[in-house]
């Protein structure tokens, strides 16, 4: 019901719009909060490099709380770009679709657990409103259009903004140690696993709820700090804000683990991609954030013990062995040893890089595609 009412309250916002003169201005519909959002950072590029443009950034988004100027404002863009869902408020604007990573996980009609009224509802969407969609590689292309049923010509090989980002962090490692550990030196590393309560197991969430953020059978925080001091390393762990809603239940003190949210990205006016190029190693499970960070070409460690689950519920579009350029653990233990970076995975990643990144220097390319799609909407 809920649903059905915000299609109406969006038909009722389009009418208003009728009335309102298109102007040259931008409007980011991000979706995608600041953890790896290419709509905040292109419009923080956009910003400084073309301050001749006006732009707003539309979050939270979608939302029925949205001011009727808010509303009035999206009707009058030329140019709407959107991190998730296709939206349009008229006819003549050119929506700019970047989405938000390659997929691992099946999406769409690939995925296991999507029904098909919606995978047909949002394939007609795509269709019928999306102007371009920003890509990455043909790998991206094939993966995007399996699952979403996008028409070839909708594709630009522009790249992803966020990328833009990785290798020139907004602060520096030191100011990062120093923020989270109280130190200015020694390896950090980030763990950032993907939404796990799609898995539909309360016994995963309970796990989290109970302090294990790992979800392990063997977790022992003692023994994970002992492996990353042998190491001189840190650990900062990033979850999703569900997540951490859960584990705050828990207090987790250590000195080499710390815990960071939105808060501390919104304190400093950051996306989590502007201190990303700060770590130097990954830990992940079935996130796509390990193809992003493909670019920096350093260690990753894949957390599989839900590999099996995952498979059931959702599966995944491609061979996970195959294309995952690190250690697979299961356990802690194995963890432990992994953290040691004893072998070396750099033909992996490099193989895989340029699979999935064909396109350096994304948010130049970004606006000319803009540029050159309101040229075609006047001609």
């Amino acid at each position: 019901m809920k649903e059905i009412l915000f299609r109406l309250y969006l038909t009722a916002m389009k009418t208003v719009g009728l009335f309102v003169k298109i102007k040259p201005r931008v409007a980011i519909l991000n979706e995608a909060g600041r953890s790896g959002s290419n709509g905040y950072l292109f419009y923080k590029w956009l910003k400084e490099n073309h301050p001749e443009i006006e732009a707003r950034m539309i979050e939270p988004w979608p939302s029925s709380h949205l001011p009727l100027k808010t509303w009035r404002y999206l009707a009058s863009c030329q140019w709407l770009l959107a991190t998730h869902q296709p939206f349009k408020m008229k006819r003549k604007q050119i929506l700019i679709e970047f989405w938000h990573g390659v997929p691992l996980k099946r999406m769409g009609t690939m995925a296991h657990n999507t029904k098909y009224a919606d995978n047909h509802r949002n394939q007609v969407l795509w269709q019928k409103d999306v102007d371009a969609v920003t890509s990455s590689s043909d790998l991206y292309e094939t993966l995007m259009s399996s699952c979403m049923g996008i028409a070839s010509t909708k594709y630009r090989k522009v790249g992803f903004p966020r990328l833009d980002f990785l290798k020139k962090p907004a602060i520096s490692k030191a100011e990062l140690l120093t923020d989270l550990f109280g130190v200015t030196s020694g390896k950090v590393g980030i763990y950032m696993p993907t939404f796990r309560y799609e898995l539909e197991d309360q016994a995963v969430l309970s796990q989290i709820e109970n302090g294990n953020f790992l979800t392990m059978p063997d977790f022992n925080l003692t023994e994970l700090e002992k492996a990353l001091a042998e190491n001189d390393e840190y650990l900062v762990v990033k979850l999703h804000p569900y997540e951490m809603r859960l584990l705050a239940k828990q207090t987790v003190n250590s000195q080499r683990i710390a815990f960071i949210n939105q808060d501390y990205l919104d304190q400093k006016d950051l996306d989590l991609y502007e201190i990303l190029g700060n770590f130097d190693f990954l830990m992940t499970d079935f996130s796509s954030i390990y193809f992003d960070y493909l670019t920096l070409d350093r260690p990753i460690i894949f957390i599989s013990n839900y590999q099996t689950q995952y498979q059931k519920t959702r599966g995944f579009l491609m061979a996970y062995e195959q294309v995952t350029p690190g250690e697979k653990v299961h356990t802690q233990a194995e963890l432990c040893q992994a953290l040691r970076f004893e072998t070396d995975y750099r033909a992996s990643r490099q193989r895989l890089r340029e699979l999935t990144m064909q396109v350096e220097d994304s948010c130049p390319r970004v606006y000319q595609l803009m540029r050159q799609l309101c040229e075609k909407n006047i001609h």
